[in-house]
């Protein structure tokens, strides 16, 4: 850790515990507001699978020195706060993590897992938190007595589902790299939230009233409900004390006070005497965690090199095949007019996503367990393999693509049935030292496994694997395995200037297998169509997972779908709730400055200076 003059550590920590006692930073009114993108409300119907809660146009700021964009108004104020008194980019994740976990606990939290991307102007680092299963796990972990897969929330409820967290592991490995104020400081604004309270936001009183499983665990019932089992309302003041000495615990006692003591030891009580599906997860499993960190997916995409998360994540990967196969097509001439998206820039978007999750299903998952075809990411994104995936593009949808043979591939592999729904959150953060951090950070299904300990919500991250370990190909690559990490799609982005290394972009959102397709189109807003980062995320969301291609609900015209429709697609208009958190650097009135964008369809916002 780097050594910081004890004035700044003083300053820090007042300035610190003044940020969580100031409620009104949900009303904040961060940096420099710049002319909203029009874009209309969708229509209430069909559930995505994590709920909608409206969708509110939102700026753009702009920013000269450092920026913070997080998907709750007190966590974006924790790390604006951090930043302003000469932290570090992995400081400011950390204050915005521990708030996130307090006033957005469907999402994220200490008892999850994150994959960060982490940029120190000169390295690309990929720190990998992800959850793993644990010593006594098989791969009949999520099959029934005759030998079925269960259905979805049978896994999820209760103790079954709950992996070794990895988060708290991962922050901590990150900070002694790159940390510059004491990690106990980094506590407080959660810590003096979680005693003073925080006024219930709309997002979670929303989820609270559609969720059917919250109220079956004694303990997140006397939390998130009252006594007649109402949710909370909007703006009722939550205290959640045992949190808060947790986090004091963790303050004092680095990760080791929630790895190897008591709070391990209540989790696996809690997850091994669940009354219907009780779970395999002991302490030792939670002591044994290792964060680690792995080399990150960098190719080139026309003057831009991106660089994304390797597996046990599939969403670099998948991204890269993305890019690399529309790299071939004229996206540049598909440009939206007037915000209005044009049938063949989502026909080539959606093509290119079917191809590049049939690989997905194929061949990624943790590969501490199983190697991809040629023992890296390599064979999957080498140029000459997409150019070959992308002329099976026509003018007419294939409706599911095939999975490709890369080169070097050797192993026969079953296909992945992993359900993989979300509750996830993205933060993207520069410091004044030109660091960036981009980092997604998830407990999975909403809510998690339904199961509170001690103020916080246990993951449900196992349901990442394959219900099913094989199927006639052969088994199945994400399969459940002692010590393994399941697969995911988060995808935590960096985009730079190809040769020069500057920093252009960091991005990444939530939406389970979605968040692919929703980092893609941002990434093509941007970058092909010369879009702001607010502009890119607040368009229509839109593409295919190798099935439907599905286009935002109440923000597209029946005339595309239509148009799509000649085309051969089968369109499926539904709820697409993303989170997408964006901070790019722009020429604004001839002053290099750095722009954040907030997703409208969630309560995110940007703050800096």
């Amino acid at each position: 850790m780097i050594k910081t003059k004890i004035s700044l550590l003083a300053t820090a920590s007042l300035l610190l515990v003044a940020c969580a006692s100031n409620q009104t930073a949900q009303q904040a009114a961060p940096a420099t507001p710049v002319a909203p993108v029009v874009a209309t409300s969708p229509a209430p119907g069909m559930q995505a699978p994590e709920s909608a809660s409206g969708f509110t146009d939102k700026p753009g700021w702009a920013a000269k020195k450092f920026m913070v964009a997080a998907a709750n108004p007190l966590a974006t104020e924790a790390g604006y706060r951090v930043l302003r008194v000469g932290g570090s980019a992995v400081d400011a994740a950390i204050a915005v993590q521990m708030v996130l976990g307090l006033v957005e606990p469907q999402s994220s939290g200490i008892a999850g897992g994150a994959f960060m991307m982490h940029f120190d102007g000169n390295t690309v680092k990929a720190f990998d938190g992800r959850e793993t299963a644990p010593a006594a796990a098989t791969e009949r972990l999520f099959q029934t007595a005759e030998g079925k897969a269960m259905s979805f929330h049978e896994g999820v409820v209760g103790g079954r589902s709950v992996g070794a967290p990895g988060v708290l592991r991962m922050l901590e490995l990150a900070h002694k790299q790159y940390g510059r104020l004491p990690w106990a400081s980094l506590f407080a604004p959660a810590i003096s939230l979680a005693e003073r309270g925080f006024a219930v936001s709309p997002r979670l009183n929303a989820m609270l009233k559609t969720e059917q499983f919250l109220r079956k665990d004694p303990v997140a019932a006397a939390y998130f409900y009252d006594k007649d089992g109402n949710p909370w309302p909007v703006g009722h003041v939550l205290k959640n004390p045992e949190l808060a000495q947790v986090l004091r615990d963790i303050a004092k006692g680095g990760a080791d006070a929630f790895y190897t003591g008591q709070i391990a030891r209540d989790i696996e009580t809690k997850v091994k005497s669940h009354p219907t599906n009780p779970g395999l997860l002991t302490a030792a499993d939670i002591a044994g965690y290792q964060a680690k960190v792995r080399e990150p997916v960098c190719t080139d995409y026309k003057t831009w090199t991106v660089c994304g998360m390797p597996p046990p994540s599939s969403g670099g990967i998948a991204i890269a095949q993305m890019l690399g196969m529309l790299e071939t097509k004229n996206m540049r001439a598909l440009t939206p007019v007037n915000g209005a998206l044009n049938a063949d820039a989502i026909h080539l978007f959606s093509e290119a996503g079917r191809l590049a999750y049939a690989d997905r299903g194929r061949y990624v998952a943790d590969t501490d367990f199983v190697p991809l075809p040629g023992n890296s990411p390599k064979a999957l994104v080498d140029k000459r393999y997409l150019a070959e995936r992308a002329a099976l593009i026509t003018d007419k949808s294939m409706g599911v693509a095939k999975f490709g043979v890369p080169p070097a591939t050797t192993l026969a592999l079953g296909i992945d049935n992993s359900p993989e729904l979300p509750s996830t959150s993205h933060i993207s953060i520069v410091d004044a030292k030109g660091n960036a951090i981009s980092m997604t950070t998830t407990i999975e299904d909403a809510f998690g496994s339904r199961q509170m300990v001690r103020g916080f919500l246990l993951n449900n991250q196992l349901t990442d694997f394959s219900f099913d370990p094989v199927d006639a190909n052969g088994p199945v690559a994400n399969r459940v395995q002692s010590g393994k990490r399941p697969r995911s799609s988060m995808a935590p982005t960096f985009v730079f200037e190809r040769g020069t290394k500057k920093l252009v972009l960091s991005t990444g959102s939530p939406g389970g297998s979605a968040i692919i397709n929703y980092v893609g189109k941002v990434l093509v807003g941007t970058l092909d169509w010369g879009l702001n980062v607010q502009q890119a995320i607040s368009l229509p969301n839109f593409g295919s997972r190798n099935g439907p291609t599905e286009l935002e609900q109440g923000r597209v015209s029946d005339a595309l779908v239509e148009q799509l429709k000649a085309k051969g697609h089968n369109v499926r208009v539904m709820e697409q709730t993303s989170g997408l958190q964006g901070i790019m650097r722009m020429n604004i009135h001839g002053e290099e400055m750095w722009f954040g964008g907030a997703d409208p369809r969630r309560e995110g916002i940007v703050k800096g200076d």
